[in-house]
């Protein structure tokens, strides 16, 4: 399936892209997203993509390749380190920043990645397939009340009690580790209502503990704030409602309020460094959008601006 990158027009308004100006695409993927930076950016621009995905890395740099005029450097390694990486290639800070949170569509259609039910693979699950421990490792390892915890924090999953105990009961018959056998146990603990597979969040549960996804994303809203020169912005794109929470409560704790003093006057209260909100609420895709691009029916694109 041809990758298309989700809200590409609203993520690319809401950066507000300056002519010549240097940008971080902290989840590169496909390069949907930085191709069109770099066009829009055009002569003299540069980028830095970086992504745990070797394989998203090589099919990038061919997309990329294309754009005349620009400096791209493309960087094996994860988006939490993103402060690290760019200042590691003499940049002290960027125009613009933005994050495409989740798993890609080329990831979910490879069945040997092990991110989806839709067809059998093994059940790994890791980004970056060079390092860490897989789902199945998780599934394998973890107590039943850690189970339970993860898939309702990470997964927000209403049965994770009995999930869990079904995983530990059907583990000790034998190794749970393809997505059919993991998707069929939840099926048939919980049964199927709705439009939804009764395993969804049971598989971003485990997607987001092998990835450590909310570590990662607290820690690039982090350096990628920092790296922001004034009047820089940053867009997250999120498909989660618990990446969604993160986003918003990170931009809104930096935009801050002025609070009045009972001496008279008021003061900014918030954290620093300052930003204004580009997007009140969140942005979310047209309907022409979601009926050619299904992806896109779950994202959501919050933006900020750092303050001059």
């Amino acid at each position: 399936m041809t990758h298309v990158p989700v809200l590409l027009r609203e993520t690319i308004d809401a950066l507000a892209i300056k002519a010549g100006g240097t940008y971080v695409d902290g989840t590169l993927g496909r390069g949907g997203h930085a191709r069109e930076i770099l066009l829009r950016a055009g002569t003299g621009a540069r980028l830095v993509g970086i992504d745990r995905d070797e394989q998203a890395l090589s099919e990038s740099s061919e997309r990329l390749g294309g754009v005349p005029g620009v400096s791209i450097t493309l960087v094996h390694g994860c988006h939490g380190n993103i402060a690290k990486i760019v200042r590691d290639e003499g940049i002290d800070s960027v125009d613009g920043v933005l994050l495409d949170l989740g798993v890609s569509s080329p990831q979910l259609d490879e069945a040997e990645r092990g991110f989806s039910f839709r067809a059998d693979g093994p059940l790994d699950m890791r980004m970056d397939r060079s390092r860490g421990e897989t789902a199945a490792d998780i599934v394998a390892t973890r107590g039943e009340e850690e189970l339970a915890m993860l898939l309702r924090t990470l997964g927000e999953e209403p049965a994770a009690r009995r999930i869990a105990k079904a995983i530990v009961r059907a583990r000790a018959a034998g190794r749970i580790s393809t997505t059919a056998q993991l998707a069929a146990l939840v099926e048939s603990t919980v049964g199927r209502t709705g439009p939804h597979h009764p395993a969804t969040r049971t598989f971003q549960a485990l997607r987001m503990a092998v990835n450590d996804e909310l570590g990662e994303l607290e820690r690039a809203l982090e350096g990628g704030l920092g790296l922001l020169k004034p009047g820089g912005r940053f867009a997250v794109i999120t498909f989660e409602s618990i990446t969604d929470r993160i986003v918003k409560r990170f931009f809104a704790a930096h935009a801050g309020r002025m609070v009045s003093l009972q001496s008279g006057g008021e003061r900014w209260e918030g954290d620093l460094p300052k930003v204004n909100l580009v997007t009140r609420r969140a942005v979310t895709a047209a309907e022409e959008e979601k009926s050619c691009n299904p992806r896109s029916r779950s994202a959501k694109l919050r933006a900020a601006e750092r303050t001059r």
